[in-house]
C-alpha cells in the first residue's frame, strides 16, 4: 500500500504540474459550466483531457482485503479532415492488490495499459458515434498484476448529446481477445477474451453539477459458469469547476456487484478528477 500511494502521489504531482503549465491557455472560456460538462461526458469529444480515475474495491479474495487502482486515461482527438476525427483512448492502471493468503503482503505496480482509438465524424448531430480498434500491452511489472500475452479486439461507442437538452445518455462496449500463448512458468500468459460494457446515463444542472450512472459491466468468456460476469449497479454525482480558465471535472459514486465472480470484490468507490483542455 505504501508503495501504491506513492505511485499514486507521484502522478497527482504530475497532474499539478500539468494544471500549472496549462492553466492560463485553456480555451473555451466563454462556454457554460453545464456545457462543458456535457462535453466531457462524451468519450470521443473531440478535446484533449487527462482524467484520474481512482477505483477502491471492498472484499476481494479469501481475506476480504482492499483492492485499490488508479486509472490515468488521457484522451487525445486528431483531425483526419473537416469530416472525421480519431480519438485515441488510453488507460494506465496502477495496482495494489491485497494479499490472498496469511502472510503474502499486498502487491503493488503497473498493470497492463489498454490503447483505443475511434473514429468519429467530425461534425456529428445530436447522435454521435464511434469505432474502431483496442489494444492491450503486457506493461505490468509483476506477474500478478496482468497477463504476458498481447491482445487485441473491436470498440463503439453510440451517445446522444442535444443542446439544450440536460441528458446525455449511451453506451460504450469492446471486447479483448489474447493473441498468441507467451510460455510463462508462474502462469500469467493464459488466453483470454474479455468483454465491456458500459452505458452511462447523466441530467446536467445548471452551474456544472449532474446526476450520473456509469456501471462497467464485464464479461470473462474463458470462465465458467458463475464466473463469467461482472454487474455492478449504482450511481454517482459529480461538478464542473474551473482553476483558472482550465476546466475540471470531480465525480463520485459508489457501485455495488449484484453478480461477480468468485473472490470479487462486492462494493467499489470510484472518484475521479479529469482536467479538460477544450480546442
Amino acid at each position: 500500500m505504501r508503495r501504491y500511494n506513492q505511485l499514486r502521489m507521484g502522478a497527482l504531482r504530475a497532474a499539478a504540474l500539468l494544471v500549472a503549465a496549462l492553466v492560463t491557455t485553456s480555451a473555451h472560456a466563454d462556454l457554460s459550466a453545464e456545457d462543458l460538462a456535457k462535453i466531457a461526458q462524451n468519450p470521443v469529444g473531440n478535446l484533449i483531457s487527462v482524467p484520474f480515475q481512482e477505483n477502491a474495491y471492498f472484499n476481494v479474495g479469501p481475506l476480504d482485503g482492499t483492492q485499490n487502482v488508479l486509472n490515468i486515461q488521457p484522451v487525445i482527438p486528431f483531425s483526419v479532415n473537416e469530416d472525421w476525427n480519431v480519438i485515441t483512448r488510453t488507460i494506465l492502471p496502477i495496482i495494489s492488490l491485497p494479499a490472498f493468503t496469511p502472510g503474502q503482503g499486498s502487491t503493488t505496480g503497473i498493470g497492463d495499459v489498454q490503447i483505443s482509438a475511434f473514429l468519429s465524424p467530425g461534425k456529428p448531430g445530436a447522435w454521435i458515434w464511434g469505432v474502431g480498434a483496442i489494444t492491450q500491452l503486457p506493461t505490468h511489472n509483476d506477474n500478478l498484476l496482468g497477463n504476458t500475452n498481447s491482445g487485441w479486439g473491436p470498440t463503439a461507442v453510440v451517445l446522444h448529446l442535444e443542446h439544450g437538452s440536460p441528458w446525455v445518455y449511451g453506451v460504450l462496449v469492446n471486447n479483448v481477445w489474447s493473441v498468441g500463448s507467451s510460455p510463462n512458468p508462474l502462469g500469467n500468459a493464459v488466453k483470454y477474451s474479455n468483454g465491456l460494457v458500459q452505458p452511462f446515463l447523466n441530467y446536467n444542472f445548471e452551474g456544472g453539477a449532474y446526476l450520473t450512472t456509469s456501471p462497467i459491466i464485464t464479461a470473462s468468456w474463458e470462465a465458467r459458469g458463475s464466473q463469467v460476469w461482472t454487474v455492478p449497479m449504482g450511481a454517482g454525482a459529480g461538478k464542473l469547476f474551473k482553476i483558472g480558465r482550465l476546466p475540471v471535472n470531480t465525480q463520485i459514486g459508489g457501485y455495488y456487484n449484484v453478480v461477480r465472480p468468485e473472490f470479487a470484490g462486492n462494493w467499489q468507490i470510484r472518484a475521479q478528477v479529469q482536467l479538460m483542455f477544450p480546442k
